[in-house]
């Protein structure tokens, strides 16, 4: 008699491939768990989950408050509840720098980057750390007002209490979507369903986009759900896990392979084919032109396919602005290698969030930009805590026509490293938000740098005298035309003056929680009768602002569509003769 087979549907053998292919990596305990899948029996719920609040707060883009603080500042994302579930402002929660559009449509507002990924979207971000390590079931983060910005979460392989740091850090993608628009700013608690993973984490990252939003949005605690073992799931769960179906393709989607995406720079053998079809047909111009609508992954797998597009791909014509801030998780020393040839032409270069954790080394940052640096005209560095003095030195010797240098919340390079910029004299927009320069070397950037256009001190803690500072500003900076001065505690009536006389060509300036500027000593009103280009004004939080100064910017400043007064006490009359976006 012959053997008699079990008949196995389509959707059974498709779920018994998953299965093989997802026993392959695992441990033997694992495999015997999976086995016991198979054999379609529900495992034994033999974890204990274990429900903690972030430990600490360990790097953030930016933050609405003082570094001297804790009001409204990304610090209060540490420990328990300070709000939830009340609803309101309250500046025990975790607010970020920026929301809407407003500097999307300001005269500071750069451009963006061709070839950057739809899915990515985040603006901001910020990174905690949990006590125990975990394998993630759940993630609930406590909004308490106006939520819907956090657009991506993801977990770190590594372990930062762990003494001993690993060979490679691991990100990979819990949950992400689009911003969407919440209808009404009252609390909440956000829990995604996210996707399960291969690593106990105790390091939670949330991205955010406040694009849609109508006001701040304000976080003020998160909660990681978890178990010390890797949970198994049941036959029904397992099904509509799709998730860990195809863990290469999860990795292109979500941009956190670094092994990928390096595979895919390095150079691979190729088949000549005796034909290209109809690219033999298209001039060399017309294909790089379609190329340059892909994404750098994108490029680089096509570049794999034939000789001919190989040539297009590696085309530093391809490169010359290029972005990898879409792709920070998997970028390192060898990403940056396999690159250096194609990055010769490079003018515009974004490295924002890259680096971080060993990633990038400064000789491997140094050996690419003394390859590829000669014609970069800007460049993007945003929270690169990789950067130190000898960065900056690599920087101002290989990038001789650097117009734009982005340092945003790069908090580890030390003081004195500053003073290199000052050789840079064809600068045109420095954005120094959140570092520790010093006044000494300010007063040199601005001594040599008199192109300078657009610059950004917000946060800047480290600087004595900010009317030293604007003074300096007035008599070398004559091209300025926006200038950030968010918290700086010590500027008065006296700097704006100097300011105001020399930098005529202003049309942006952030006054915003600089307690020392009093309306009383007419600041406010030197200023709009001075300054008759302004376009956007933050003087947020300066509870002198009156009548008398809104009525001075509605006569003078006619070209003014920003105007700032939140937490403004003194007004009664506001009359402006053309339409502005204001915020009280």
């Amino acid at each position: 008699m012959p053997p008699v087979f079990p008949m196995l549907t389509v959707l059974s053998m498709f779920y018994y491939m998953c299965l093989r292919r997802r026993a392959r990596t695992a441990t033997r305990g694992e495999m015997n768990s999976r086995r016991a899948i198979e054999s379609n029996t529900r495992a034994l719920p033999i974890n204990v989950e274990i429900v903690q609040y972030a430990k600490e707060v360990l790097d953030f883009s930016s933050h609405y408050g003082s570094e001297n603080s804790m009001s409204y500042t990304m610090w209060n994302l540490a420990g328990i509840p300070n709000v939830y579930p009340s609803s309101g402002d309250f500046t025990q929660t975790a607010v970020f720098r920026t929301y809407g559009t407003w500097w999307d449509h300001c005269p500071s507002a750069r451009l963006p980057f061709k070839r950057t990924p739809t899915t990515f979207c985040s603006q901001d971000y910020v990174e905690l750390a949990f006590e125990e390590p975990v394998y993630p079931t759940a993630v609930h983060i406590l909004e308490t007002y106006h939520p819907g910005a956090v657009v991506r979460i993801l977990a770190c392989s590594a372990n930062p209490y762990s003494q001993n740091p690993p060979a490679e850090v691991r990100w990979e993608v819990l949950w992400s979507e689009a911003p969407t628009k919440v209808n009404g700013p009252q609390a909440r608690q956000f829990t995604p369903s996210i996707k399960q993973i291969n690593f106990p984490t105790n390091l939670i990252r949330l991205e955010v986009n406040s694009s849609l939003l109508d006001y701040y949005t304000e976080l003020d605690a998160v909660v990681l759900h978890g178990v010390k073992e890797r949970p198994v799931l049941s036959l029904k769960a397992s099904m509509i896990d799709m998730n860990d179906i195809d863990e290469d393709e999860d990795e292109e989607k979500y941009g956190c392979g670094m092994d990928t995406l390096n595979k895919q720079f390095s150079i691979v053998a190729l088949k000549e084919w005796p034909s290209n079809g109809y690219f033999d047909k298209l001039p060399y111009e017309l294909i790089q032109l379609i190329l340059s609508h892909l994404t750098v992954p994108d490029l680089c797998r096509l570049a794999q396919t034939c000789k001919l597009l190989y040539q297009h791909c590696c085309d530093p014509l391809q490169y010359i602005h290029l972005s990898l801030q879409p792709y920070w998780a998997r970028i390192n020393d060898t990403s940056l290698e396999h690159l250096q040839s194609r990055c010769t032409l490079i003018q515009w270069l974004n490295l924002s969030w890259t680096g971080n954790r060993g990633a990038i080394s400064v000789s491997g940052f140094s050996r690419f930009l003394k390859v590829c640096g000669s014609e970069l005209v800007r460049l993007e560095l945003s929270c690169g805590h990789f950067l130190n003095e000898t960065c900056l030195e690599v920087i101002t010797e290989t990038c001789p026509n650097l117009q734009e240098l982005n340092l945003s919340s790069c908090d580890k390079i030390p003081p004195q490293a500053f003073n290199h910029i000052a050789k840079v004299g064809s600068l045109k927009r420095l954005v120094l938000y959140r570092t520790k320069v010093e006044q000494t070397a300010l007063l040199s950037i601005l001594n040599f740098c008199s192109e300078l256009q657009h610059l950004s001190l917000g946060s800047c803690v480290m600087i004595e005298d900010y009317d030293l500072i604007a003074s300096m500003m007035g008599a070398k900076c004559k091209k300025l035309r926006s200038l950030d001065l968010w918290r700086c505690k010590n500027i008065t009536e006296n700097g704006i003056a100097e300011l105001a006389s020399g930098c005529q060509l202003l049309e942006e300036l952030d006054l915003g929680w600089c307690p020392t500027l009093q309306s009383s000593t007419g600041c406010f009103t030197n200023l709009a009768r001075k300054l008759p280009n302004l376009q956007k004004l933050f003087l947020t939080a300066n509870r002198s602002v009156c009548d008398t100064d809104i009525e001075e910017l509605a006569a003078n400043c006619t070209h003014l569509r920003q105007l700032d007064i939140l937490g403004t006490r003194m007004l009664l009359l506001m009359n402006m003769d053309h339409e502005i976006q204001l915020v009280v």
